[in-house]
């Protein structure tokens, strides 16, 4: 088929999934929303909606192996959440590549504070691990992707992780938060640098945040060997989360040897998603696709 008459296909397709309208009603139908804990979750202030964190399952439709997860996590500077377009059609993307998908709702600012998000990221990968038999998911290929804020709780998930408590009560607490790899789309890394973005910096830690903390939840400090293979996309046009974010922290991975990838777009404001309504920025879910098999992520 020509390339003339695959653009506009892709493009119908890509109108469809983000309006819920995909080739596969299944996907927006089979959801299932499921609380991170059973009661009240640690460090809760409440009892409402946006004191419970929950993962929202969205499913392939093949599921005849085991397949590949990834957790998503929307962004919103730590004090909302955009669970559309960084997370249901993202999940409805990566659903269309056979990948399961769970959006995650996490606590925000500024009523939680650090280390309650994190808190929340882990226990998602925790849950979905634990639970990989049950989904029919390869347990050692467990993502996490997040957008703006959204990732920088990814990337502080990948690089802050913790292992499982082999004598925890809670059989989800026995295994491994580390996620198996991660995807950042134009994400806060930094809360140092010039570029840093105030309001998830202020959302996340409050207003007199200790110097030390502020270092360590700064990516570019925080990578080592153990954080797992990144893929990073960003815009050249973002001036909210300038493009420094992802430059710095593909550095600081190339310099500690971690399989990395990064792709910065010249065109683009910020909060972007899939981005297809711009044809050079639609591109960038192929590349991720193409990343994806090539670390054997996907069939």
């Amino acid at each position: 088929m020509k390339r003339s008459v695959l653009i506009p296909f892709f493009f119908a397709f890509a109108a469809l999934a983000q309006q819920g309208r995909g080739p596969n009603p299944a996907m927006i139908q089979d959801t299932q929303v499921m609380p991170l804990w059973q009661g009240p979750a640690p460090g809760a202030l409440g009892t409402e909606d946006k004191d419970i964190p929950t993962i929202t399952a969205y499913m392939p439709r093949s599921l005849a192996q085991p397949v590949t997860a990834v957790i998503v996590c929307p962004g919103g500077g730590y004090g909302a959440l955009a669970s559309n377009h960084e997370g249901r059609q993202v999940a409805n993307y990566l659903n269309s590549l056979g990948i399961a998908a769970f959006v995650l709702k996490y606590r925000l600012g500024p009523k939680y504070h650090h280390p309650v998000e994190i808190g929340d990221a882990q226990r998602a990968i925790r849950m979905v691990r634990a639970k990989a038999a049950d989904w029919k998911i390869n347990p050692d290929r467990i993502g996490i992707m997040g957008f703006s804020a959204g990732g920088h709780l990814a990337m502080s998930a990948s690089t802050l992780f913790k292992g499982g408590d082999t004598n925890a009560s809670d059989p989800i607490e026995r295994v491994s938060a580390r996620p198996d790899f991660a995807v950042l789309g134009y994400p806060v890394i930094t809360f140092t640098e010039p570029w840093t973005h105030q309001g998830s910096k202020k959302n996340l830690l409050g207003e007199n945040a200790a110097p030390e903390l502020v270092k360590q939840l700064s990516g570019e400090n925080a990578v080592t060997a153990q954080t797992p293979p990144t893929f990073l996309f960003h815009t050249n046009g973002d001036t909210a989360v300038p493009a420094e974010n992802s430059v710095y922290y593909y550095l600081a991975l190339r310099k500690a040897g971690v399989v990395a990838e990064m792709h910065i777009f010249q065109r683009g404001p910020h909060g972007v998603g899939l981005g297809m309504d711009d044809f050079a920025l639609a591109q960038w879910p192929g590349l991720l696709g193409n990343w994806l098999r090539v670390n054997g992520l996907l069939k």
